[in-house]
């Protein structure tokens, strides 16, 4: 049934495999940090899917070759996210470069149409945000924000403060 590869074989390989691949992975958010796989940029969320792509290659290898080159882009990957990471907090004109623009999509319980269109985010999503949100009354609404990691923030209450609305872009 089973010609050279035995499931003996094919079973301690996966499990070995998979220990070595997470165990490199936890050792290198250890060094890197927490922010390693945060979502907080579209940079990070393209890292975090990037590595666990490379993960799945590193657990199917049969070679270990094949192993020690998805270790290494792993580690090299994350590398490039803390260098990234750490150049954002730096230079301000950096992050405009590797980050995309949050956008208000709705101000004051009112839609802004050329925003909806500019994101191609339609009136169906929000809504099923603001839904998620309990939100009850679109009068309640102060704002909603299309943030970097296309993730829809709904801020509601009686005010809004401006710091909360920095950077956002708004189209009119």
């Amino acid at each position: 049934m089973f010609t050279d590869i035995s499931v003996l074989d094919v079973v301690l390989r996966a499990v070995l495999l998979a220990l070595l691949g997470l165990s490199w992975v936890v050792v290198c958010v250890r060094l890197i940090g927490l922010r390693a796989f945060s979502k907080m940029t579209s940079f990070d969320f393209v890292t975090t899917i990037a590595i666990g792509s490379i993960l799945a290659g590193c657990v199917q290898a049969t070679s270990w070759s094949t192993v020690f080159q998805a270790l290494i882009a792993m580690a090299t990957l994350l590398g490039i996210q803390f260098a990234v990471s750490r150049t954002r907090t730096r230079r301000d004109d950096f992050e405009g470069v590797i980050d995309n623009t949050p956008t208000l999509l709705m101000r004051d319980g009112a839609f802004i149409e050329a925003a909806l269109i500019h994101t191609r985010t339609s009136r169906s999503d929000v809504i099923a945000k603001l839904r998620e949100n309990n939100v009850s009354r679109l009068a309640d609404v102060r704002a909603v924000v299309l943030e970097t990691t296309g993730d829809i923030s709904v801020l509601q209450g009686e005010a809004l403060d401006d710091i909360l609305l920095e950077g956002v872009q708004t189209r009119a």
